[in-house]
């Protein structure tokens, strides 16, 4: 699985403008709706409101990787934000957040999710790699770095 085969420029938040969770998942979210799923844009963040109530998605070292399963989705849906001043996601270690991947998949794709969140947090493993999307410019340079580092792994 290529993680960037799920992203396009428009998917690619350089300047997340929210400053707490909800607003986060909205501004993230708004990228995906209506589509050709006809996604809803409140009924997509309240799944993701309700899995966050289930445990946060702040995985720690600044990165946030929020994630719902969708009934009419068809396919995985992926978003990339980042927030330079970093937003409280009730990480586990308690720090900002400042890179998030927002994962949508259909209901019955178990498998395809696993994948999906286990590519992302390899990728996100490595600091230097975290370090150069905090530095990035645009969104064709985060999807450049992402692309790169997506065939190494």
């Amino acid at each position: 699985m290529k993680i960037t085969e799920l992203l396009n420029l428009n998917q690619i938040l350089p300047d997340l403008h929210a400053t707490n969770k909800r607003g986060v998942l909205e501004e993230l979210a708004a990228t995906l709706v209506p589509g050709p799923e006809g996604l809803d844009l409140p009924a997509v963040v309240e799944v993701l409101m309700d899995r966050e109530r289930l445990g946060s998605t702040g995985i720690g070292d600044n990165i946030a990787i929020p994630h719902g399963k969708l009934a009419d989705l068809a396919q995985l849906k992926l978003v990339f934000g980042r927030s330079l001043p970093g937003v409280d996601f009730d990480s586990l270690d308690g720090k900002l957040s400042h890179l998030f991947f927002l994962l949508l998949t259909p209901v019955n794709s178990a498998g395809l999710h696993l994948k999906a969140l286990a590519k992302i947090s390899r990728m996100l493993m490595n600091q230097s790699f975290r370090e150069s999307l905090m530095k990035a410019e645009t969104p064709e340079g985060i999807l450049h770095l992402l692309e790169e580092k997506d065939a190494e792994i």
